[in-house]
């Protein structure tokens, strides 16, 4: 019997790296019967919403969804449909992998770090009082009144909530995640020298939850040093819980030693629904070129073939894509140094992942 995945190809670049992974998924041999949702500009222009309520009713029957870039407008127009869809189905987990593959320009060769994220409180909550309005006014004087600290008259200000229930979670995931996948040690991520009351939270039940498996090494970094620790020897980490600003500033970090967001799936998570998901953005400037680079969508589809259960092909498929990064023929033009014009479209790169699979 099949499996039924909803597919969001996204905006932008979003299609063309679409129908790459699904035709490479599809090569691997497994059954699946593709739901295809709309989400993002596309779905404003015919539904004038971002996020048509069928296609949260797919998600929500399907329990598992593969998803293209959306495109986010900065500063205007709606909120970010992917932020909306984890606080909806309260996915909670952003799980991250960052692995090196040879023949990737970097200045590294030995990366293989999992960042797991909180997914729905922190700064990112979104809890945010503006520059000028009444309530702002009132909440400043009432920190006044209650801390004697002194907020100027003129600013905006963001609420920053975390959870005994939500940490706990979050850093339970990471140590089960560890104990399944055979990784040896967690590091939890925070500033609680300074925030003790919100890092200061995270950090004590991180503590507490790391009692529970004595099997797995426990270790807690101040962020800042975490940053530099990355940098300078990443070789000495291997699965970072974070809080949901930290672990998204050190996912990016963590993309770059590994080559870029073009190689950097993610997944989030909650109780019975995931969405696995390209980390970069839409790029709307190359829509059309055939020109971008699949991989990061096809490791998401890695991860998701791995979820369902599908471990033989989720290592036939991502082995396949290691292959022909490690050959160096039938390349985008991200994995070739400036100026260099030597490489292949989208789709010429899909063909020769899908001939390493059916070799």
């Amino acid at each position: 019997m099949g499996y039924r995945i909803t597919l969001i190809p996204g905006d932008g670049i979003g299609p063309e790296i679409t129908d790459v992974v699904k035709n490479c998924i599809e090569a691997t041999g497994v059954d699946i019967d593709w739901d295809i949702q709309e989400a993002g500009e596309t779905a404003i222009e015919k539904y004038g919403t971002p996020i048509p309520d069928k296609t949260l009713k797919s998600i929500e029957e399907n329990k598992v969804c593969l998803k293209a870039p959306l495109t986010t407008p900065v500063g205007s127009g709606f909120r970010s449909v992917n932020v909306y869809i984890r606080q909806h189905f309260n996915l909670y987990v952003c799980l991250r992998p960052f692995k090196f593959y040879e023949g990737v320009r970097s200045r590294y060769n030995n990366i293989d770090i999992i960042v797991i994220r909180e997914n729905m409180e922190d700064l990112y909550a979104g809890v945010e009082f503006q520059q000028g309005k009444e309530e702002t006014e009132e909440l400043i004087e009432f920190i006044e009144k209650r801390t004697g600290q002194r907020i100027n008259r003129d600013s905006g200000i963001s609420i920053k909530p975390i959870s005994i229930k939500n940490s706990e979670r979050l850093v339970r995931f990471a140590f089960e995640y560890a104990r399944k996948n055979r990784r040896k040690k967690v590091t939890a991520v925070h500033k609680a020298n300074i925030m003790k009351f919100t890092d200061g939270l995270f950090l004590d039940v991180a503590r507490k939850v790391s009692q529970e498996y004595t099997d797995i090494v426990f270790e807690d970094r101040i962020v800042d040093n975490m940053a530099m620790q990355l940098v300078q020897k990443p070789e000495m980490y291997d699965v970072l819980a974070c809080p949901n600003l930290y672990g998204d500033i050190l996912s990016d970090l963590c993309a770059g030693l590994v080559g870029g967001l073009g190689l950097s799936p993610g997944a989030n998570i909650g109780e019975d629904i995931a969405v696995f998901e390209a980390t970069h953005g839409s790029a709307p400037k190359y829509k059309g070129q055939n020109k971008v680079n699949p991989s990061a969508l096809l490791l998401a589809g890695v991860m998701m073939l791995d979820y369902i259960g599908e471990n033989k092909r989720a290592t036939q498929l991502e082995q396949a894509l290691a292959d022909v990064i490690k050959e160096g023929r039938y390349l985008t033009y991200d994995f070739r140094d400036p100026g260099d014009t030597n490489y292949v479209g989208t789709r010429e790169m899909g063909e020769a992942i899908i001939s390493k699979i059916k070799r």
